[in-house]
């Protein structure tokens, strides 16, 4: 094979990408691309114009948080107002220097295994 040509960069690609490619093959479980994480960070990407105008850097900080917390519950497949409704009314309560970890979509379904809070309408996945 010549070098620069097509196939030499294609089976170089490969055996940079072996491990990936080996561990892909022997866990069903893992998919070969990531379009369902892109499909999900599309509305964050088409909204980023959005924060620009957040008017202070404090208030796009805060609009990507919520963003993140909202696609992390449609990913979980959580009812993300019923997460937020929720987790706002519990963080209020919580005082100074207590830690939030138990809030995070993950954490928060082992102590809400309700049948509502994993639904939700097409409303809440276009939100």
């Amino acid at each position: 094979m010549f070098s620069g040509s097509p196939t030499l960069a294609a089976i170089n690609y490969a055996l940079s990408h072996w491990a990936g490619l080996i561990r892909f093959l022997s866990d069903g479980r893992i998919d070969l691309d990531n379009n369902a994480v892109e499909r999900s960070m599309r509305p964050i990407a088409l909204q980023r114009k959005n924060a620009l105008f957040a008017g202070h850097d404090l208030g796009a900080e805060n609009w990507a948080a919520i963003a993140s917390l909202i696609e992390c519950c449609k990913l979980g497949g959580i009812n993300p107002n019923a997460y937020l409704a929720d987790v706002l009314s519990r963080i209020a309560g919580k005082r100074d220097g207590e830690p939030l970890t138990d809030l995070l979509p993950a954490n928060w379904v082992c102590s809400h295994s309700d049948g509502d809070m994993f639904e939700y309408s097409t409303n809440a996945i276009a939100a």
